[in-house]
């Protein structure tokens, strides 16, 4: 087991000035009203002194620290020293948009996007609005990408590169396209009378029937796309086949106008979907031909039920057992959320019964806060654990379920543990020693922020594991908001930015020391 505590192997690349802007990071890190409104006093930092200084101050602290450049000629002397260290890069160009509106002084939107909203909440769900100045830009990051998966490629074998799916499409899309699949979710639930988790071909033409009205040949229709004709379907076969596409067909025989009618899209959304999908099949078939492993990150829940959806629609294609060796395309899950377990059994069983590799990302979860204000405000049961500890246990017990199917199955299961829990971690090791994983082997790596848990990372590379560094890179302007966000929704930092404080302040004083004991 590694020794998590050993400052002088986790600081030995660092010089000391690096340390000292790293301690004048953390010690920002703790100061709570700094990190809660550090949006709002950045804006005002530009507007009193200018871009350029604001840039050049944030260059030597916060931005310096947390990420390794604005583009791939700067990453490159970081990515260099991680590499001489045994500790891979995985590049994440910081491009993110939630789509809560611009970044107007005062935090008003435009009328469309007030427009867009309305649409969201079915107040007028005959007028549809997407900016197509937002397709232009979402065409600049997947060039972005392109360069991204290009230099983990250069970089050398098993690298990974990060991709956010709200910079391939509107975000306002994704949240109507997830509503789309889960209504399309509510319906199997109709349709399973007894609730057994099977529609049989009787119940789908009971349920038909009774929400649907149309001709024979309408539920013939139905019954062959859904592979009912001559048995039943339980849900991972229901949700393979009944995509958001096929429900404007599906619902123009609805009864009466319900939840699942206004959750289907309109022809201009489902041209903008494939338009989405176009840019992620475009990503991965590089990334396949390179041999770059794709992560694709996890974001709000009201964005994911659709990110699941692009995901696995990628997973068949392009980690499917006779294409390739590995996961190409990793999904992400974030233990915080009460779904996970059932999630990943999901997908677990459904890469085994449709022939392909399995990857997955765990994190703990970025979005605690506002998804319980989210929650609270619809009047929702909060999808987020009710303790850390919940957390916890969900965390490293979906470690160990997949450590154990990656042993059983005659697919390739990799995992990526992007953790700065040394609990985690070492409850992780000791799965790997139990169920036989060895340190090299590609089943498992670990992963930490750039910038944050050198103790970790460093360590691990040094002992053999297969250790990462996440490296965001971008212009200062579009990293500090991703940068803020992380700060303001990870609970974890405030501690962990104490720990490292004082591991810096001890390496300091160490090499202090050192000196002295030379000099006499």
């Amino acid at each position: 087991m590694p020794d998590f505590n050993d400052a002088e192997a986790a600081y030995e690349s660092k010089t000391n000035p690096e340390l000292i802007r790293a301690m004048l990071s953390f010690g920002l890190c703790q100061i709570p009203i700094l990190v809660r409104y550090s949006e709002r006093l950045l804006k005002l930092g530009r507007k009193i002194v200018g871009d350029t200084i604001t840039d050049g101050i944030l260059k030597q602290t916060l931005f310096g620290h947390f990420c390794a450049g604005e583009d791939e000629k700067q990453i490159l002397p970081a990515i260099h020293k991680l590499e001489k260290a045994g500790i891979g890069s995985i590049l994440d160009f910081a491009a993110e948009d939630d789509g809560e509106g611009d970044d107007g002084d005062d935090g008003d939107r435009s009328k469309k996007e007030k427009i867009a909203d309305e649409i969201i909440q079915d107040k007028s769900p005959k007028v549809r609005v997407y900016d197509y100045e937002s397709e232009a830009k979402c065409d600049r990051h997947v060039e972005t990408f392109h360069k991204c998966i290009r230099d983990v490629a250069d970089l050398g074998k098993d690298g990974y590169a990060a991709i956010k799916v709200t910079a391939l499409t509107n975000p306002k899309l994704l949240e109507r396209m997830s509503r789309a699949i889960v209504e399309a979710q509510n319906l199997f639930a109709k349709f399973d009378e007894n609730g057994d988790g099977i529609v049989t071909k009787d119940e789908f033409k009971h349920g038909f029937n009774l929400f649907f009205k149309g001709e024979d040949a309408m539920l013939n229709d139905a019954l062959d796309h859904l592979q009912l004709a001559d048995g039943s379907v339980d849900y991972i076969t229901w949700s393979m086949l009944l995509t958001p596409s096929d429900l404007p067909r599906l619902t123009a025989g609805c009864r009466e106008v319900g939840p699942l009618s206004l959750a289907a899209p309109t022809d201009e959304e489902i041209e903008l979907m494939e338009r989405m999908f176009e840019r992620g099949h475009e990503l991965a078939r590089q990334a396949a031909e390179v041999g770059t492993r794709l992560l694709i990150d996890a974001e709000q829940a009201r964005f994911q039920p659709a990110i699941d959806n692009f995901v696995l629609n990628l997973q068949r294609t392009y980690n499917a057992t006779g294409v390739s060796e590995f996961p190409v395309i990793y999904n992400t899950y974030q233990c915080y959320l009460k779904d996970v377990p059932d999630r990943l059994r999901t997908d677990v069983e459904r890469s085994e019964r449709f022939d392909y590799h399995f990857g997955a990302k765990l994190v703990r979860g970025a979005y605690m806060e506002s998804e319980r204000a989210l929650a609270k405000s619809l009047g929702f049961p909060s999808p987020i654990q009710d303790t850390i500890q919940d957390t916890h246990d969900c965390y490293n017990n979906s470690v160990d379920f997949l450590l154990k199917h990656a042993i059983q199955s005659d697919k390739t299961c990799e995992l990526m543990l992007a953790t700065h829990n040394q609990e985690s971690i070492e409850k992780a090791i000791h799965s790997m020693n139990e169920h036989g994983v060895n340190r090299k082997d590609p089943t498992i790596c670990f992963g930490q922020l750039f910038g944050m848990s050198d103790n970790l990372t460093f360590n691990l590379g040094r002992h053999g594991y297969r250790a990462y560094k996440y490296v965001p890179y971008g212009e200062v302007k579009m990293v500090m908001p991703y940068l803020i966000r992380r700060a303001n929704e990870n609970s974890s930092i405030a501690s962990g930015a104490a720990q490292e404080l004082r591991m810096i302040q001890n390496e300091l004083k160490r090499r202090v020391r050192g000196r002295r004991t030379v000099a006499g």
